[in-house]
Order: C-alpha cells, then sequence, then structure tokens
C-alpha cells in the first residue's frame, strides 16, 4: 500500500469495519483483527480508523517518518493528541523544529520532560555520561528520560501511534501495523510499518514537511546528541544510535516489552542514588 493509493472501489466504508463488539475489550484477538484491516487503507484512511476507536496519542521524535505522520494527522483533522518526549539531551535542531512544525500545520505538541529526581538519580549513580560506560547505565539513563516520560504521555491512553517501520532495523523487520501491547494495556499502532524510506522522503518532498535539517547530514535516526551519530554509506538506519554497543538490536526500551527492556511500563520504583 503506497502513500498515494486512493481507495478507489472500495471505501472504508463499504465494508464492516473492525471495531469492539459489545462487550468485548481491546486485546490481542481484536488488534490481529486491526492489523489485517489496516493493511487494505490508505495512509490518511488508517489515521481516520485509528482515531475513531479512542483516545489515540501520537509519539513523535520529529524525525522524518514522525513529520509526515504529522501531517496526515493534520490534514485529516482527527483527535489524535500529538506529544513528544524532551529527554533534556535533544539536538538543537530537533527542539527548534518543535514549534516550527507546530506554526506549518497549527496545531499543539505536547512536550513531556523527565522527572528532575530521576535524572539526579542517575546522575549520582553513573555521572551525567554514565551512559558511555555500560549497557546498564545506558538503559538507566534512558529510563529516567524515555520511558518514565512515555507512562505519563500514555496515560488513560487507549492507542499509542508510533512511527515505527520494519525497514528501520532487524528489531524492527516484523513490526506489524497494529499490536496488542500488554505492558501498558493498549493497542500500539504503527502506520508507517510497511512504508519504505524512499517513500517517506517522497512524500515529504511532495507536500512540503518540515524535517530535520540533521537528516541532510547523515543522521537518517535521530535521538538523544550524545548518543547519536551520522551513518557511514553502506550501513544500517539506526547504525548511528548508541554506536559504542555491540548489540545490533540495540533499543532505548520504549518499542520493547518491559520483560525485555528493563522498563518499568507499570510502576517500577523510582531510581536514586541509594537502589540497589
Amino acid at each position: 500500500m503506497t502513500l498515494h493509493q486512493s481507495s478507489l472501489s472500495r471505501s472504508p466504508s463499504a465494508r464492516p469495519a473492525t471495531s469492539p463488539a459489545a462487550g468485548e475489550k481491546f486485546g490481542p484477538e481484536f488488534a490481529a483483527r486491526l492489523d489485517r484491516e489496516l493493511a487494505a487503507l490508505t495512509l490518511p484512511q488508517r489515521i481516520s480508523r485509528i482515531a475513531a476507536l479512542g483516545r489515540a496519542v501520537f509519539t513523535t521524535s520529529l524525525g522524518l517518518e514522525d513529520q509526515v505522520l504529522t501531517s496526515v494527522i493534520a490534514a485529516t483533522d482527527t483527535t489524535v493528541r500529538i506529544v513528544t518526549l524532551d529527554t533534556g539531551r535533544l539536538f538543537a535542531e530537533t527542539v527548534a523544529l518543535i514549534s516550527e512544525t507546530e506554526a506549518r500545520y497549527g496545531l499543539s505538541i505536547e512536550v513531556f520532560h523527565p522527572w528532575k529526581e530521576d535524572v539526579d538519580g542517575f546522575v549520582a549513580l553513573y555521572g551525567m555520561n554514565g551512559f558511555y560506560d555500560s549497557v546498564e547505565a545506558r538503559h538507566a539513563c534512558c529510563h529516567a528520560r524515555k520511558i518514565v516520560p512515555l507512562g505519563r504521555a500514555l496515560e488513560n491512553a487507549d492507542i499509542w501511534v508510533t512511527g515505527l517501520r520494519r525497514g528501520q532495523s532487524g528489531n524492527r523487520a516484523n513490526a506489524p501495523l497494529a499490536e496488542w501491547d500488554a505492558d501498558r494495556s493498549l493497542i500500539k499502532v504503527n502506520p508507517l510499518a510497511d512504508q519504505t524510506l524512499e517513500m517517506l522522503k517522497a512524500q515529504a518532498a511532495a507536500d512540503a514537511v518540515p524535517v530535520n535539517p540533521l537528516h541532510a547530514k547523515g543522521f537518517p535516526s535521530i535521538g538523544c546528541e550524545p548518543c547519536t551519530r551520522a551513518i557511514k554509506p553502506g550501513e544500517p538506519e539506526r547504525a548511528g544510535r548508541w554506536w559504542w554497543e555491540q548489540d545490533e538490536r540495540r533499543e532505548c526500551g520504549l518499542h520493547l516489552s518491559a520483560s525485555v527492556s528493563g522498563s518499568r511500563a507499570k510502576g517500577q520504583p523510582k531510581l536514586t542514588a541509594s537502589a540497589s
């Protein structure tokens, strides 16, 4: 399914839409049906369908994928909330893009910051840049600056919308369009999962979508400044993220289950200097 593909002879209203039946709740089976339904829809139709399901929250990192999604959300005039996680260590270009995007589309992006006590706790245990020293320390930093704010951003959400694509990394190669997030008890939707980087670049250019200038400098994937470098020719898209680690499947934990990432999706104790 391409970004520009029209509904042609079959519109979403021409067939039964996937919705929870009376007494049915969101869960794995519903997510599986939604995944199949979304595969037949265009991107604007996907966003409209998602918004109709309930309280949807889109978390944007202001990268190319997320900027394209933001443009579609604005064009479809849906009630999807758009939020971003300002870790306190983002590139200046990323921070500047927040207000530029708001002005371009006449919308508001809610910004969630880490709790000061969590950051102070990390610094007390590992040092300001201790994430370079061990995977444990890096996960602890991501937890304080990303995972905890994400939990607040998704509080009371029914649907979590992301910009994940299968082509971003081997770890995301099987990302579905919709899945059940058991850790957070919500539907996680990845409407760009089957899109290619080339398709998104073309869409961004055609629609004059504001993009991070770092993309033109060799940064296809942009996170915190200390943890992101430009990639070299031939390297995978996310090779510049936490480049000093050897695990090719490395992630910050936002898109891994708590059992895998070590994230505390459901009320883990706060990080303090006295934590064991």
